[in-house]
């Protein structure tokens, strides 16, 4: 598993952090803003934002006095990839167990 990967899966692991995505899903947020919707003071908000922003999940734009967090797409991409390189796994386990069964139903 390549680090990205690794510092993707790890920065969703966290139930917080995994809400903060899914709201940014929606579109670019202050950290007020998803605080106030996650019923979480400003200083949590801000300490998973820095974990997302490190593992590279999200960026952040500043405007006056305000921090815009909106989520980057390149680190979903690849762990899309990844997810998908186990599809061909899954499949030869299916046509298995399809095997398999049609083999007990000429059996009875």
């Amino acid at each position: 598993m390549s680090a990205n990967i690794n510092a993707t899966l790890s920065a969703l692991a966290e139930p917080k952090r995994l809400q903060i995505v899914e709201l940014l899903r929606e579109g670019p947020l202050t950290v007020g803003e998803i605080a106030e919707k996650l019923e979480l003071l400003q200083p949590q908000t801000s300490k998973h934002l820095g974990v997302l922003n490190k593992a590279g999940l999200v960026e952040v734009k500043a405007q006056a006095n305000m921090r815009i967090y909106k989520l980057c797409q390149q680190p979903f991409k690849d762990l899309d990839g990844w997810l998908s390189s186990f599809g061909h796994v899954w499949e030869e386990r299916f046509d298995r167990l399809d095997e398999y069964l049609q083999k007990l139903q000429g059996k009875d």
